[in-house]
């Protein structure tokens, strides 16, 4: 085999050599720079997670909180105008119409929760504001995940557009550094629910 021959097999596994690093090294930078974007979608679909769902559990839970209260206040409000009723029924002041009246609304309320025993009903609003409370710990902690993953990608992606000699495949297809998520200023102090 000729000289020339041997150099130009040479030259040309150099150059193979140098075109499949330069084609792994940019999928390799592609892979990483999809990764950051998909993990900043994640956070993103978290966010809107937390968007829909919280105002709407806050709603349901004053809802329930309201109707337990106008109740319970409809409930006493009755029980003292029975008692009232059974002490005119005993000093001899009776008003059957009355009787009746009450007997009704004390009925219909009672219906309207399903309560079998005479006792105040066990209603719900403690149990809701617990899984009110779960659902925002637990909507902040799926956040806080997917911005730990989003920073991790950040970190692969950068790394390897700073490595040699990557960086050179990611100077030539203009990537540059991604930045990491960062709280925004006032982050640090604690936010207000207000259920009023």
């Amino acid at each position: 085999m000729k000289t020339t021959t041997k150099v130009f097999i040479g030259v040309g596994a150099i150059v193979l050599i140098l075109l499949l690093w330069f084609v792994g090294a940019y999928n390799s930078l592609i892979n990483l720079n999809e990764a950051v974007d998909e993990k900043w979608a994640q956070v993103e679909n978290q966010y809107q997670r937390r968007a829909d769902l919280i105002p709407n559990l806050i709603e349901t839970v004053k809802g329930a909180r309201d109707f337990e209260a106008e109740t319970q206040a409809e409930i006493a409000n009755l029980r003292t105008q029975a008692t009232k009723i059974k002490q005119e029924l005993g000093a001899g002041n009776l008003n059957p119409t009355k009787l009746n009246e009450i007997d009704a609304q004390m009925g219909s309320v009672l219906r309207g929760l399903n309560i079998v025993v005479e006792a105040y009903p066990n209603l719900k609003a403690t149990e809701n504001f617990l899984a009110l409370q779960s659902q925002l710990e637990g909507t902040e902690n799926r956040i806080a995940t997917e911005r730990r993953r989003y920073n991790e990608a950040v970190r692969s992606f950068n790394i390897k557009i700073k490595r040699i000699p990557s960086k050179y495949v990611a100077s030539y297809l203009g990537y540059e550094e991604k930045e990491f998520f960062e709280s925004v200023e006032g982050a640090d102090e604690v936010p207000k629910v207000d259920f009023s």
